[in-house]
């Protein structure tokens, strides 16, 4: 573990202070050990001028060749400003304390150039970090807290990507039934639950990880156990904007499958989700290419993956969602599974717009009783098997068993053009 702490005299990043960065992430890389470092810098050496600036950049380089790798993991608890906050922006995980603010343009030069007075802390601290960019994967207490954080992650991840990742025993038996899972569900279309607990029902002991817990709160991310085996969970999270799709979800997503996928860890996906959030604003700021990085993260993913239909799967989000036809391994699906092109009430409304309100009741209750049940998806091959609740452990258990010796064999190519 490397640790930076203030080089010259204003805390600045000195070159001497680089090339130990530097240095331990090319001999992780090369020993084939994660690579874990605690930050605290007030931007580079000002005294150092381009060389402290030309430092921190091969440290960059270092850190972009050691990615997919080896697991890179830093915690931060203090300022780490200008130039060499983008290291953050590098790892895999990052773990801020209370004490910890990060950014690349400071509160002086943000007000000079837009004449809005604005904090340290309201500008990179533990909020701004944790709510608005996704930047914190965790956010602890303390220093020491930091590194048990970083710890709990690692236990889940391999130590290089020519491992697979840790097995832990449990005494928990993969065939305990989980009746209670389903009975989280809402007797209403339209209601909400905590798919939290539904993935602290499946997991061995009930342990999750979650993280990014702040950000992006209508998709759950983080790693669990299931029957031994490590796994990282995509879930929609109904209680936030109704478990839709938007630009910060679909980042959210794309960047944990992407991460997954890179250290072979298998990914579960949790589905409840009516399709991707609408608005003017979205489209404007990219909804399409940022929904597409998620299908991108999906369809390149080659680690075991396993889909699961609590209830709504529409639309676009119903593909984006680790469809079969992403190249899923397998997608399991509740019998209280939706699974169609949009709901009933959108549906009739465009296909019967002349109708009176008393025959679209009508229509929308045949549009559920004929198309939105799993059973029609699994005529199609869309779904594998329709599953009792009370038998997802079990059935999850044993896939990830079956899928343990998975292995793609890739085209060469020098690499892919992610829609960043």
């Amino acid at each position: 573990m490397a640790t930076i702490g203030p080089g010259d005299d204003n805390g600045g990043l000195t070159s001497a202070d680089a090339a130990t960065l530097a240095d331990g992430v090319r001999s992780a890389r090369d020993q084939r050990l994660p690579f874990v470092a605690r930050l605290t810098m007030s931007g580079v050496s000002v005294a150092e001028g381009l060389d402290a600036a030309d430092a921190w950049g091969r440290v960059a380089r270092e850190l972009v060749r050691a990615s997919g790798v080896i697991p890179i993991l830093m915690a931060v608890h203090g300022p780490v400003v200008s130039g060499p906050s983008l290291l953050l922006g590098l790892a895999d995980v990052v773990v801020f304390t209370p004490e910890a603010y990060a950014f690349v343009t400071g509160p002086a030069v943000v007000q000079s150039y837009t004449g809005e007075p604005i904090t340290t802390t309201a500008l990179g601290g533990v909020g701004a970090h944790s709510r608005n960019t996704g930047l914190a994967s965790l956010v602890v207490d303390s220093p020491e807290a930091a590194l048990d954080g970083l710890a709990a992650v690692l236990q889940h991840l391999p130590d290089h990507v020519d491992e697979s990742p840790p097995n832990l025993p449990t005494d928990d038996p993969t065939n305990r039934p989980t009746p209670e899972a389903a009975d989280l569900l809402p007797t209403t279309a339209i209601g909400s639950y905590d798919v939290r607990e539904i993935v602290h029902i499946v997991a061995d002991d009930g342990e999750f990880l979650e993280l990014r817990a702040g950000w992006a709160p209508n998709l759950v991310t983080g790693f669990a156990f299931i029957g031994g085996h490590s796994v990282g969970v995509v879930a929609n999270q109904t209680q936030a904007l109704a478990g839709s799709i938007d630009i910060p979800a679909a980042q959210k997503g794309a960047s944990f499958v992407t991460m997954c996928d890179s250290l072979n860890v298998p990914i579960l996906t949790m589905v409840d989700t009516s399709g991707f959030l609408p608005g003017k604003d979205l489209e404007w700021r990219g909804m399409i290419r940022h929904g597409a990085q998620l299908a991108f993260a999906y369809a390149r993913a080659t680690v075991p993956r396993i889909g699961l239909i609590l209830r709504k799967s529409y639309g676009g989000a119903y593909i984006v969602m680790d469809s079969r036809y992403m190249g899923n391994d397998l997608m399991l699906a509740w019998p209280s599974a939706e699974v169609a092109v949009m709901g009933a009430k959108g549906a009739v409304e465009i296909l019967h717009r002349g109708a009176t309100d008393e025959q679209r009741r009508k229509l929308e209750a045949e549009y559920e009783d004929q198309f939105l049940t799993p059973y029609v998806a699994a005529e199609r091959a869309s779904i594998t098997a329709v599953i009792d609740p009370a038998e997802t452990r079990r059935e999850i258990a044993a896939a990830l068993d079956l899928l343990v010796t998975k292995r793609e064999r890739l085209r060469p190519r020098r690499h892919d053009n992610s829609p960043l």
